[in-house]
């Protein structure tokens, strides 16, 4: 039995109502290897596609290239714009080109200035994948984005150094014990900076409201309460996304770094703690993202008077967003 499914434009070929098939999804979204894909390769993309949407498909292809030719395409072009990503800005690129940011953050003996230098690199890079990567369907105004940056930097390099501050004064805490808690404020920084950037960024939606649709792809109406609970669940994929990043890498270095090989040959520190960051956040991306369906349902029961009334389902759907 072949591994691809019948082809479908625009959609994905793992079942996205399953956590196991939006998992295999965006390991496939991540895939760093869409990032050496050719000009040429990404036009012949490109042409299949646009020859299977017109129906004049060459006699032999199959739903395998067909496939393959769609997942280069959604890597390198955005679906809106139709313009080229930039490589360290599509979501291919965000592990290999945002590996090297957190073993900056988790590095030992942070001071005051590199703390600050790489909370701020960390946000800069988090917010231009966010903007290169969103929904340009609708225009939004470059200062939204603008605030939720000012407001991701601010809250994040304002934690990173209270905590750090905070633990330099206690003095209940041996060095040893200081150096090893120092490695864990990344996390609390970083969750409540990705917090804070949605918020920003999304607060429009709490008083507008999102729309909900029914079975068919409808729009059946705005919703406050689809709104509050599609923030929820991406406040929340925001959380636990750094929580193995920022979490395990400290943990496994405090273990690997008792090891006699790295006692004696402390130069393969650097080396080690950068692989184990690479292979949690490698890990953590795909699994954070897959936590919620991209469309999530609600009963009609829970949203507003007029939309129960609008519509003869029990169940709609929204756009969480990411």
């Amino acid at each position: 039995m072949s591994e691809y499914p019948p082809f479908q434009y625009g959609k994905s070929r793992f079942n996205q109502d399953m956590f196991l098939g939006r998992f295999r999804h965006f390991l496939d979204v991540i895939d760093p290897r869409t990032l050496f894909v050719s000009e040429k390769r990404l036009q012949e993309c490109v042409k299949l596609l646009d020859s299977f949407k017109q129906g004049t498909l060459p006699p032999g292809v199959t739903d395998a290239e067909l496939w393959q030719a769609q997942k280069i395409k959604q890597a390198i072009i955005h679906p809106d714009t139709g313009e080229k990503i930039l490589m360290p800005f599509r979501m291919s690129g965000f592990v290999p080109f945002g590996t090297p940011v957190v073993v900056g953050l988790l590095l030992p003996n942070q001071t005051m200035a590199s703390t600050i230098f790489w909370q701020w690199l960390n946000q800069s890079h988090n917010a231009c994948v966010n903007y290169s990567n969103r929904n340009a369907s609708k225009t939004a105004p470059f200062s939204k984005f603008f605030q939720g940056y000012v407001g991701a930097v601010t809250s994040a390099v304002s934690i990173a150094v209270g905590l750090n501050v905070l633990i330099q004064r206690a003095n209940r805490l041996t060095p040893t014990s200081k150096l090893l808690v120092q490695r864990f404020v990344p996390f609390p920084a970083v969750a409540s900076a990705n917090i804070c950037n949605v918020v920003l960024m999304r607060h429009t939606e709490l008083s507008d409201g999102i729309d909900v649709l029914d079975d068919s792809g409808k729009v059946v109406g705005t919703s406050k309460v689809a709104a509050r609970h599609a923030l929820l669940e991406t406040a929340l994929t925001r959380v636990v996304m750094p929580m193995p990043i920022m979490v395990l890498p400290p943990i496994i270095m405090a273990v690997l770094e008792k090891l006699p090989l790295l006692q004696r040959q402390r130069r393969l520190v650097l080396p080690v703690h950068s692989l184990v960051c690479l292979a949690s956040f490698g890990l953590a991306l795909p699994l954070a993202i897959s936590l919620f369906p991209q469309m999530s349902q609600i009963s009609v029961n829970q949203l507003e008077p007029e939309i129960a009334m609008a519509t003869d389902c029990n169940i709609v759907t929204y756009n969480k967003g990411l």
